[in-house]
């Protein structure tokens, strides 16, 4: 199946995959996600569903947890897995663009996608969010 691509509203450009909308999936959504050198997502969390990433290329820094205390710094080859409801933001502060397959329990687009703050004691550290992102 080859289907289009769209710009997340928590940023990146996603390869729509498999989803209720491009194959009638019920419980499980399978996407590409894009993000550019020097940019980042929005923080956000995915109601009442959990996703496990994996790192094809790149790399990408992930505040997660309460507040976007928690951070991990993933590379190609790595995996991750957000519990459902669990505000993360990945930024990508590599030289090259991060690349990675996204599998959550939500088979719509972006319908589970609720936009967070950015904390203030954040801000400072990821920067503004780039012109033309998100």
């Amino acid at each position: 199946m080859r289907t289009g691509t769209y710009e997340g509203i928590q940023g990146g450009m996603f390869g729509a995959g498999i989803s209720a909308q491009s194959a009638g999936a019920e419980r499980l959504r399978l996407h590409r996600l894009v993000m550019p050198a020097g940019t980042r997502g929005r923080p956000h969390l995915h109601e009442g569903h959990e996703s496990a990433i994996f790192i094809q290329s790149g790399q990408v820094e992930v505040w997660h947890g309460q507040d976007l205390t928690e951070h991990a710094v993933l590379r190609a080859g790595d995996y991750i897995h957000i519990p459902a409801d669990t505000p993360h933001m990945p930024v990508n502060t590599g030289a090259e663009d991060m690349v990675c397959l996204v599998a959550r329990t939500d088979p719509e687009e972006q319908e589970g996608v609720r936009l967070l703050d950015l904390p203030v004691w954040l801000a400072s550290r990821v920067g503004p969010l780039p012109v033309g992102a998100g």
